[in-house]
């Protein structure tokens, strides 16, 4: 017994020092376990943090960087709101007259500066005064940006007697009937569909007339756009050339008259009066001349009518004894 148990007591010590070891080392890789269980745990915790945080701060990133898109969309919209400041569109006018030395020379250089300034003469009207003096009045187009130069060359080509100038500006009302083509044609679209999904024939006559007066609306308004492009792309000019001695000019047409100018003046009175007396004559003698034979006629008939007429008898005077008268 004692044999057994001091031979026994060496190899419980010795069992209970490998549970103990193995007991430890099982506790050791436990504990690392834990351990890398509670570090992985902790890692993934701190990464979900971050993540939080970094999402948090992108939202916010986001949400900041959206602000001012969106901040800019809005002022972007506004702006899309608000009206365009285009182009400014005027209407130009201008009216010059000149007095030149050859006023078929002055009207072919006036047409060589409009047609080489890309414009047209519109109109041109020539006359001739007493034989002697040649006058032209001209219309000419020009285009807005040579309106200037085209002005100081016309002006520049003889003795500057006046000129006036206008400017119109009429962007409200291009603006506006733009908008309203725009609004027009929309309208005319929709009529169109409600036509094409009609199926009663009162509704697609109604429609038709409908569409009849909103299509002539917007050829008004497309007619009102052409005629504001026509005269916000090109100015009018006004020309007038007239030669120095021309009448209406100061000259000697407009001096005192003398002697031989009152003569004449008193000659073409007379025959003016001659002339008068003659028409006055003429429109009188049917008149004068049926007057005249009613008198020739009545005093023919009173000479027949006294000659006719018996002559009365005179009766004889008492005589005396001795024939001698009574006394």
């Amino acid at each position: 017994m004692d044999v057994e148990s001091r031979s026994g007591r060496p190899f419980v010590r010795a069992r209970a020092a490998l549970v103990a070891g193995s007991l430890g080392l099982l506790l050791a890789v436990g504990g690392c376990g834990a351990s890398g269980d509670s570090m992985d745990s902790g890692a993934k915790a701190a990464r979900g943090e971050a993540a939080a945080r970094e999402g948090l701060s992108d939202e916010g990133g986001a949400a900041a960087s959206a602000a001012p898109g969106e901040r800019s969309d809005d002022k972007a919209a506004g702006k899309r709101a608000a009206p365009k400041a285009g182009a400014s569109h005027v209407i130009r006018t201008a009216t010059l007259s000149v007095e030149v030395k050859s006023v078929p020379k002055a009207v072919a250089a006036a047409r060589g500066v409009v047609e080489g300034a890309g414009g047209l003469v519109a109109t041109e009207n020539t006359e001739r005064l007493d034989d002697t003096y040649e006058t032209s009045h001209l219309v000419l187009r020009v285009p807005q940006e040579r309106f200037q130069e085209v002005l100081r060359e016309l002006a520049g080509s003889g003795k500057l007697l006046s000129r006036t100038s206008n400017a119109k500006d009429v962007t409200d009302r291009v603006v506006d009937v733009e908008s309203r083509i725009s609004t027009q044609r929309a309208s005319v679209a929709r009529v169109r569909e409600l036509m094409d999904r009609a199926e009663k024939i009162g509704d697609v006559v109604a429609l038709e007339g409908e569409l009849s007066s909103r299509q002539s609306d917007l050829e008004s308004l497309l007619a009102q756009q052409a005629s504001l492009k026509d005269r916000t792309s090109l100015a009018t000019i006004t020309l007038d050339l007239t030669p120095p001695d021309a009448p209406g000019d100061d000259g000697s047409e407009d001096e005192d008259p003398g002697f031989l100018d009152a003569l004449g003046g008193g000659w073409d009175a007379f025959v003016t009066m001659l002339r008068w007396i003659a028409v006055a004559f003429g429109a009188a003698f049917p008149f004068l001349l049926t007057a005249a034979l009613a008198v020739v006629v009545w005093r023919v008939l009173r000479k027949r009518g006294a000659a006719r007429r018996p002559a009365p008898a005179v009766a004889a005077a008492p005589t005396g004894k001795d024939g001698a008268p009574a006394s």
